[in-house]
């Protein structure tokens, strides 16, 4: 297989950070998620805890703007983004790889070995997955899930310029109701087609 990169964005509790982890597994790739920010410790001197915080900060304005009115050095949260940005650069310059979230479907935009992919599901399914999968204890899941969507949509909403979770931004939208081997199987083949091989 041609060289490659899938970015997966998903909404919470969709499955979509372990199809992409399947994916990787099937298709003998590497897989980034949680790996990134050792990177970005590693390129800025933060500790991972303070860059996992400021993933979860939410900014206002843009990216764009404020770094176009910033008169001193951008903000921490602007300076984790910067950096991670050429973490995901080059991971997806050196090798083919799966990477979630993390706005790399928009960092990587002008990247031809490109896949861009959504994963979605039925609200109901989401709130099953975070009660009975990742163990969420919230007394009301409903509303702890759609504010789990609602913060990363803030955060990609900042740092890109699309909107998150429309399928005009992506690609391929893809919904794990279908189930999670259906769903890897889906997005394996469209990474097939895009890098013109068969696989690994």
């Amino acid at each position: 297989m041609k060289h490659v990169v899938i970015t997966i964005g998903r909404e919470y509790g969709s499955g979509g950070r372990l199809i992409a982890k399947q994916l990787s597994e099937e298709l003998g790739i590497t897989f980034y998620d949680k790996e990134l920010i050792t990177a970005v410790a590693r390129k800025t001197g933060f500790s991972e805890n303070f860059i996992r915080d400021s993933e979860h900060q939410r900014p206002t304005n843009s990216f764009l703007y404020d770094l176009y009115t910033a008169v001193q050095t951008p903000s921490v949260p602007d300076q984790v983004f910067i950096a991670q940005a050429k973490v995901i650069k080059e991971a997806a310059s050196r090798e083919s790889c799966v990477i979630v979230g993390r706005c790399a479907d928009y960092i990587l935009r002008d990247d031809p070995r490109r896949l861009s992919v959504f994963v979605h599901a039925p609200l109901d399914e989401r709130v099953r997955r975070a009660r009975e999968e990742y163990g969420v204890q919230e007394p009301n899941l409903e509303s702890f899930v759609l504010r789990q969507d609602k913060a990363r949509a803030s955060y990609y909403n900042y740092f890109a310029t699309g909107k998150w979770g429309q399928s005009r931004e992506y690609d391929l939208c893809v919904s794990s109701h279908m189930g999670i081997a259906a769903a890897v199987a889906t997005i394996k083949a469209a990474a097939l087609a895009v890098a013109g091989g068969t696989g690994a």
